[in-house]
């Protein structure tokens, strides 16, 4: 991730993560209470026990016989209700913090600039939004159960052990900082060994990803075997990793585990001795013992938390440091209703990476309202980057870019962006139905007849209509129901409903046969004479009604001029076209 983002320790990341948790807090308090209660009635098992020998078998009074099946059963009655309040409090906290993280990451996600995805694979942001976020709130919720109920419990337990027998309880006491040593010095372990958990999970969800995409270009390579090596070793490294988590709580629990049987032990062998059983009823030296043995129980699964814990605590690391990214620089005031069209590029340049050089140098051209500007050079010439610095999906290095005389970046974002329309080379469908992805990011409500007319004028509406759905008919994922020139043909029915000043078209015929092509552009023409129209193009043909084309190379202007007057140079334009036709 960026640098930008401040590191935190683990009690930091901690009780950030318990800030998701205080809207809660009556909710959380409740669930307290009921710990409380809870463990409450642990040590009241425990106690039962005194009564149970000393006033059934050994004095045998009539009232405690009658009583203990009823306290028994009043015990558990409220032992049972405490534990669903409990569960089902911290169960609905834990979902309620999911949510809120979810939608919170999403948010960020949605609102980060291009570059951070240019930087970052799908399957590592999945996996943080689907495995982290689970792992999170286990540390918010299931965990805190654990550590405070089972606590609670211990606590409990030891008082009425106290109560019973200071000296015996002693015993037990002493095994408590041996034990809280081995905890601290496992929970590294455990917080190192969940990141790469964390990490690898990202690469299998990134592999798994990309053969879910490209599953067609995997058949047809005959890239199976591949791809399953690749797999494997992701899979691989995901099972090692996690056996060795498992190895150390397998490990972690015996250890603390004989401790306190250590302690047990000698309490026992002490208890039974002739001075200490004269000092002891039978029905107290029981009790004592139950109260030990139950002990065990809580202290198991407190040695278990701390791995849940440090998981936890690195997943929240882990999306924490999502949720601290910066999003897009949005630092304009200025508002714009609809635009004249009117762009205007000055001395721009633009470099993703300073080590690596300029991108675009020295750009500068001007677009007056309604005309058409062509850009065109080989592959890596900079033509999608100039456009896209239009939009702000990235900042200029240098240099300025006005829309009607004024600079971008003193336009508010949504004000820049509402003006432009856009049809991209790879084109974006979302997997719903044709309608939404006509209508795709309408404020407003946006009628059939509308969708319909947009259709018709990008020539879509044949094979829409021809379908048995219609306008209902889903796309699929990324429109893979469709063909590319369907597909294409949608997008350009987005971009005419949008109905925006500014059009930019990226090879926006790319994947049209030459029929389909024509009635696209002769669709598109119309719609141009009304709207200022950045053209990016492969195909030569398409752009020479353009009013002025621009030639790049390299990151540079090269040529300018209208279709003809180009040829006429015979400079480097001319010889791109002559290429394409001797190629036809």
């Amino acid at each position: 991730m960026s640098s930008n983002v401040q590191t935190m320790n683990a009690k930091q990341l901690y009780r950030r993560l318990l800030t998701y948790v205080r809207p809660y807090w009556f909710a959380f308090m409740a669930a307290i209470i009921a710990m409380v209660v809870y463990a409450a009635t642990e040590a009241g098992l425990a106690a039962l026990m005194k009564p149970l020998l000393d006033g059934s078998f050994v004095e045998k009074d009539s009232d405690i016989i009658r009583l203990i099946p009823l306290f028994l059963i009043s015990l558990f009655i409220v032992r049972g209700t405490a534990n669903f309040f409990t569960t089902y409090g911290l169960g609905w906290i834990a979902r309620n913090v999911i949510m809120n993280l979810r939608t919170e990451m999403f948010e960020r996600l949605i609102t980060l600039p291009s570059s951070f995805y240019d930087q970052h694979n799908s399957g590592q942001l999945m996996s943080k939004l689907i495995y982290d976020v689970e792992q999170v709130a286990n540390a918010a919720t299931d965990a805190i159960l654990t550590l405070i109920r089972d606590s609670l419990t211990i606590v409990a337990l030891l008082a009425w052990m106290i109560y019973i027998s200071g000296t015996l309880a002693l015993i037990i006491l002493l095994t408590v900082p041996l034990i809280s040593i081995i905890v601290f010095k496992l929970s590294t372990r455990f917080r190192k060994l969940s990141k790469i958990i964390q990490d690898s999970m990202g690469d299998v969800s990134h592999i798994s990803t990309e053969i879910i995409d490209g599953q067609r270009e995997v058949k047809t390579f005959g890239a199976q075997t591949y791809e399953l090596k690749r797999f494997d070793k992701v899979n691989q490294r995901n099972r090692r990793q996690r056996m060795k988590k498992l190895a150390t709580e397998a490990i972690s629990q015996p250890i603390i585990q004989l401790i306190t049987v250590i302690g047990l032990s000698v309490v026992i062998y002490l208890a039974t001795l002739p001075e200490m059983l004269e000092a002891i009823t039978p029905g107290s030296f029981i009790s004592f013992v139950t109260a030990m043995f139950m002990i065990l129980t809580p202290l198991k699964r407190l040695t278990k938390v701390n791995a849940k814990l440090q998981g936890g605590i690195a997943a929240a690391d882990s999306i924490f440091t999502l949720l601290d990214q910066k999003p897009e620089l949005d630092e304009g005031t200025t508002t714009m209703g609809r635009a004249r069209g009117e762009i205007s590029y000055k001395q721009v340049n633009f470099t993703y990476d300073a080590d690596k050089g300029r991108v675009l140098e020295e750009i500068s051209f001007d677009a007056k309202p309604g005309q058409t500007i062509a850009f065109v050079g080989h592959s890596g010439s900079g033509k999608t980057t100039l456009v896209s610095l239009l939009a702000r999906f990235y900042n200029l290095s240098s240099g300025q870019i006005t829309v009607d005389g004024i600079n971008i970046n003193e336009l508010k974002l949504t004000d820049l962006r509402r003006q432009m329309s856009l049809v991209n080379q790879q084109i974006v469908l979302f997997n719903d139905s044709i309608a939404n992805n006509i209508a795709y990011g309408h404020a407003k409500h946006v009628s059939n007849e509308q969708i319909i007319a947009a259709a018709k004028a990008a020539h879509a509406w044949d094979f829409i209509e021809r379908l048995p759905e219609g306008l209902a008919t889903k796309v699929g994922q990324n429109g893979v129901l469709l063909s590319g020139g369907q597909r294409q043909r949608i997008a350009i029915a987005r971009a005419l409903l949008r109905d925006a000043p500014i059009l930019i078209l990226d090879e926006a015929t790319a994947s049209l046969d030459t029929e389909a092509e024509r009635h696209i552009q002769a669709a598109l023409e119309a719609l141009m004479k009304k709207r200022t129209t950045l053209v990016i193009a492969h195909r030569l043909s398409t752009i020479e009604k353009a009013d002025q084309i621009i030639v790049m190379h390299a990151g540079q202007i090269i040529e300018t001029g209208t279709h003809s007057e180009l040829l006429e140079k015979g400079q480097h334009y001319a010889e791109l076209y002559r290429l394409q036709f001797q190629e036809k």
